[in-house]
């Protein structure tokens, strides 16, 4: 390997929005994350609503004819 190209790398932490934080090693200092393995539906199994109303609900309200 040539000297003085490389990145250094070091220990860091990856923060995630939920509050989970996991050592690792890269060559960025601060890795924040919106999603992890700790707060991921798929892994947790609780599957998070975002819309009320559903796709085909939506279609139908938006092309609904007019009389």
């Amino acid at each position: 390997m040539k000297k003085d190209i490389h990145p250094d790398y070091k220990k860091t932490v990856i923060k995630c929005v939920c509050g989970n934080e996991i050592e690792t090693g890269s060559v960025q200092e601060d890795i924040t994350v919106e999603i992890c393995n700790a707060c991921h539906p798929f892994f947790t199994g609780n599957q998070k609503i975002l819309d009320s109303e559903g796709r085909v609900e939506r279609f139908k309200k938006r092309y609904e004819k007019k009389n």
